[in-house]
């Protein structure tokens, strides 16, 4: 019995110690998505412009960028992701570059008119057409017994 004991604890012993050798450093994990994900991320957003941060279009391909970053950075440090330290990121990018956006993430206005303009005419004219021909209906009355 007292064999089996030693046996099992030296496992978990050199299992402890074969995690921390492959486990993630996670301070060292953020400090390289600092200073390579998000550095390059502040470069492209200033060419974007202040102006277009709340366009989709505009900025989703910076946003991929930066996502992809993580995800590489993880992968070579041997790390999850996502994870806690990757939420974090993701909080302060959005604190910073999205805080004054609205929830559908495009800046709210009024559609084009040729978008709008099918929207206003159609049901006009279906109301002015069914208003004539029941006015023109009830004007004929002949035939119905």
């Amino acid at each position: 019995m007292a064999l089996w004991t030693g046996r099992v604890l030296g496992l978990l012993l050199l299992a402890h110690h074969l995690i921390l050798l492959t486990a993630c450093n996670e301070a060292y994990y953020s400090y390289l998505i600092d200073h390579i994900c998000l550095e390059a991320y502040r470069f492209q957003m200033t060419d974007v412009g202040r102006q277009f941060w709340c366009d989709w279009e505009a900025t989703v391909s910076s946003y991929g960028d930066l996502t992809n970053c993580t995800v590489l950075i993880a992968r070579k440090m041997d790390c999850f992701w996502p994870d806690q330290v990757v939420d974090k990121f993701f909080i302060t990018i959005h604190k910073e570059y999205f805080a004054n956006c609205s929830i559908s993430g495009r800046a709210l206005g009024d559609p084009r008119n040729n978008i709008m303009g099918p929207f206003i005419v159609i049901p006009m004219m279906i109301t002015l057409l069914m208003t004539a021909l029941v006015v023109w209906r009830s004007k004929r009355n002949e035939g119905i017994v």
